[in-house]
């Protein structure tokens, strides 16, 4: 039986960004260094095939730091850490490395900036986040106000609104986030925003990539986790971008076969903690169903590297 066409459009970039690549190498070179096990508050980076993997090395995974013993290393995943999780390694007199995306790091920097020129700062991002509780974190309680919706510019209740700052969670919605920034600047005229909007370069490049696929496909899959904030955004965005049906797959076996049933193209792309061989995974499956096509639409090129921390360049 001859198969049906199908055109698959290959969004790019897509996946691993350069944050991800470096907390995933980073967990590696502690294994090689200290030799297992080596523990990991939180999920390294929201992906259920990459956690496996580690652990399949010799990672351990923990929610808090009073889970881990004193006398292995402990590692902080990209999305960063409340303030009082590396003082309370140090207490410990703990091994631990940041792993921390240094573009999260810049929004802590920042806050820190803010709040010793006595600003009060109103965080735009997702409430119980890592990143958002990391950020917050940084500060003291009271000192960073959440807002998630332009509702909850109208309702947040601030010191003095003549001494604010915002800062962003980095894996937002762009064209969600406008409108809130938009709606802060229009209730607090003086609020200061970052020098550069804190919204990292990949979650960008990616909402962009699916902007430019979606309006031409009869369908879009998002590879990632249901946790993945910059994957679930991604499906937000081709939905906005007029693509009648966006899904998110964990994996191939995810794939809602009967709900694609008839259609001639597909978009494809991925969140920036899924690796590239679950993206392969779901190309395969469609060849199986499919005469594909594939056509890569490539909207921005990235050469992003971050170095590892200094520990795991040294020496054990």
């Amino acid at each position: 039986m001859t198969k049906p066409p199908l055109t698959l459009y290959l969004a790019a970039p897509r996946g691993f960004c350069a944050g991800v690549d470096r907390a995933i190498k980073i967990v590696e070179m502690a294994l090689q260094k200290w030799g297992a096990p080596v523990y990991v508050r939180h999920e390294i980076v929201h992906n259920k095939f990459v956690v496996d993997g580690l652990r399949a090395k010799g990672a351990v995974f923990v929610e808090e730091l009073d889970e881990c013993p004193d006398d292995r290393p402990v590692i902080f995943s990209a999305h960063g850490v409340p303030k009082s999780v590396p003082a309370a390694a140090a207490a410990r007199e703990m091994i631990y490395v940041d792993a921390t995306c240094p573009l999260v790091s810049k929004v802590h920097i920042e806050a820190q900036r803010h709040a010793e020129a006595g600003l009060q700062m109103i965080m735009i991002g997702h409430k119980g986040h890592p990143e958002t509780v990391g950020t917050m974190g940084q500060l003291p309680e009271g000192e960073v106000l959440l807002v998630e919706t332009v509702d909850d510019v109208a309702a947040v209740q601030v010191r003095d609104p003549e001494k604010l700052a915002f800062v962003t969670q980095t894996t937002l919605s762009v064209d969600d986030t406008r409108d809130i920034v938009a709606a802060l600047q229009d209730r607090f005229p003086a609020i200061v925003g970052p020098h550069k909007e804190d919204i990292c370069y990949a979650t960008t490049n990616r909402q962009e990539a699916v902007k430019t696929v979606a309006p031409k496909s009869d369908a879009l899959l998002v590879v990632g986790a249901p946790n993945s904030s910059n994957s679930r955004r991604l499906v937000e965005v081709a939905s906005k971008a007029g693509c009648t049906y966006a899904q998110l797959v964990q994996r191939a076996s995810d794939i809602d076969w009967r709900a694609l049933d008839g259609i001639s193209s597909i978009a494809l792309t991925a969140g920036a903690s899924a690796p590239e061989v679950l993206v392969n995974e779901v190309i395969d499956a469609f060849r199986d169903r499919y005469d594909v096509t594939v056509e890569t639409v490539e909207t921005a090129t990235e050469n992003v590297e971050f170095k590892v921390p200094r520990i795991l360049r040294v020496p054990a």
